[in-house]
């Protein structure tokens, strides 16, 4: 398995086809094997070189169990150290939820690393984050199948479709990546790349997502009436084409 290192920390990363490259990066508990799961990797890599990669904490990352390395401009760099171990100066991101947050977090630590930004899922303002905390402290003081127990009866499909996953979860870590978010609000006007948000309806970071896209200079909000947070996540079919016609139409730009 590849990996790259950014000061000492391993992270774990996959690359497949060819193309302009685009990253991928996903959401809290998960790791870049849901990118397989859901179908975007296969339905982006005749068109791009996709790369996708596990946060630290999760996946086949390296996993501190101490809050301070899971800092923001930490896991931007992380995604940094991966595009230097592949060479690749600029590419189209990607990320979904927590993932959409490090998106905003690239347009602070390393802008120029990136032609375009696309974020689903997650607005830049102040989030305070116990709710997760206190689900994740129970993988840590009972173990992973009350974890998935719980999740269960909280998530359902989406639950049972990671059971294996989080099996293996160093809870600990996770724990300890999930600390309160401060405000990026600044960095959206100075976003001088083009900027998809989006976001299903019915989520409940809707509204906040929308309000960032409108401060951001290149914004553009593209809203999925009826969907909620895991709705837009498992619809890569109507997802996918969102993200083609963005990607090609940056693409276009800079020819």
């Amino acid at each position: 398995m590849p990996y790259a290192d950014n000061q000492g920390t391993c992270i774990h990363y996959e690359t497949e086809g060819s193309g302009p490259p685009l990253v991928l990066q996903h959401w809290s508990l998960g790791s870049l094997d849901g990118w397989h799961e859901y179908g975007y990797i296969n339905a982006l890599k005749d068109s791009y070189l996709v790369v996708a990669l596990d946060v630290r904490g999760h996946g086949a990352s390296d996993s501190p169990h101490d809050p301070a390395p899971y800092a923001l401009d930490n896991r931007v760099g992380d995604i940094v150290a991966v595009l230097d171990d592949l060479s690749i100066e600029c590419a189209h991101y990607y990320g979904y939820s927590m993932g959409g947050w490090i998106g905003f977090g690239i347009a602070q630590y390393a802008p120029h690393r990136f032609g375009s930004l696309a974020i689903g899922g997650a607005h830049p303002y102040e989030q305070e984050m116990s709710g997760l905390r206190d689900l994740l402290t129970v993988g840590v003081d009972q173990g992973a199948r009350a974890f998935i127990d719980l999740l269960k009866g909280m998530f359902g499909d989406f639950a049972r479709r990671h059971e294996a996953q989080w099996l293996e979860a160093d809870f600990v870590a996770q724990r300890a990546a999930a600390g309160d978010r401060s405000s990026l609000e600044a960095v959206l006007p100075t976003i001088e790349c083009p900027c998809l948000v989006l976001a299903g309806a019915e989520d409940s970071i809707f509204a906040s997502a929308e309000r960032a896209c409108k401060a951001i200079p290149q914004g553009r909000f593209e809203a999925l009436p009826g969907m909620d947070h895991g709705d837009v996540l498992a619809r890569s079919d109507l997802v996918v084409p969102i993200l083609r016609a963005f990607f090609e139409e940056v693409d276009g730009r800079q020819a």
